[in-house]
């Protein structure tokens, strides 16, 4: 698909008017992208409008700070807002349209549904952050079907939240490719994350040996050390380093997020750990030593 430059970005605040925008480019029947952030948009971001734009013909970017997916403690009312700088990100980035509702739009006067999920969305995240991807189900179900996208693109960063995404599509047949973009990371290893802008300088410079250890531990369970030893250690070396707290540094089924007691699998490799106030998530990709040819229910991805 030959693509043009796209007309300037031009934003929205209302279901009645993405739907109409969105009607309209459709009459062509060329494909519709969705790029769903909360905003505070960076290169991590980026990534994922430019891999919609050269997938589709027209990008849509939500732009949504989403209370549902927040705990009672959580940052809602501090997290990251740049309504201006975000529109001219997206708009450098090849988005043709930006979905700004306001809290009220999404969630008006007597809402009464929330989608919830098993599967993956059991363990990891739920543990520490309780209806969180209840919050992340219903506003993701929310925009696919207010823009009603062939595409939506996701980072695999957030890889349970991916995962969730995925199941939620399967099972409720919504017509939508989900398409999942690698980690964008700083050049030492520290993927990006809106919450980094929490970081202070010092704590800058311990949090890419979050990276650094789900490296090592990936590198041991790919050699053949046992998994439980090695997750301890892991666990062990992060707080010796200057991580405040770990929540979870686990081996997990690569689609299903099952808990894996040895790498006999496609699997992710998954943390999370804190920083003074920040918490950072990351993960990776591991494949037992014999390669992934022969793997019982690859993801493709």
């Amino acid at each position: 698909m030959t693509k043009s430059t796209p007309p300037s970005l031009k934003p929205v605040r209302t279901v009645a008017e993405l739907r109409e925008n969105l009607a309209r480019r459709r009459q062509n029947g060329a494909g519709i992208a969705l790029v769903p952030t909360m905003g505070a948009l960076h290169e991590g971001h980026l990534a994922l409008i430019r891999a919609a734009r050269a997938k589709a013909a027209h990008v849509v970017v939500s732009i949504f700070v989403n209370p549902k997916q927040f705990g009672p403690r959580e940052d809602y009312q501090t997290y990251p807002r740049d309504e201006a700088g975000d529109l001219a990100k997206a708009e450098a980035a090849g988005a043709e349209l930006a979905f700004l509702p306001s809290v009220a739009e999404m969630y008006p006067e007597g809402f009464a549904t929330t989608v919830h999920l098993a599967g993956p969305a059991v363990g990891l995240e739920s543990d520490f952050r309780p209806g969180h991807f209840d919050g992340v189900a219903t506003v993701v179900t929310k925009l696919l079907l207010q823009a009603l996208p062939d595409f939506a693109f996701f980072g695999e960063k957030d890889y349970q939240q991916l995962q969730v995404v995925k199941r939620l599509v399967r099972d409720l047949d919504i017509p939508t490719e989900i398409i999942a973009v690698p980690t964008v990371r700083e050049p030492d290893g520290l993927a990006l994350s809106s919450r980094n802008l929490y970081l202070s300088a010092h704590e800058r410079q311990i949090a890419p040996r979050l990276y650094a250890v789900l490296q090592k531990v990936a590198g041991r369970l790919q050699a053949g050390h046992a998994a439980a030893a090695e997750i301890a250690a892991g666990i062990e070396e992060l707080r010796a380093g200057g991580f405040d707290r770990v929540d979870y540094l686990a081996l997990c089924d690569a689609e299903s997020l099952a808990p894996l007691a040895q790498l006999d699998r496609e699997a992710r490799l998954l943390a999370a750990a804190w920083l003074g106030r920040t918490r950072l998530i990351d993960n990776i990709l591991l494949a037992p030593r014999e390669g992934l040819h022969n793997l019982p229910g690859r993801t493709g991805m």
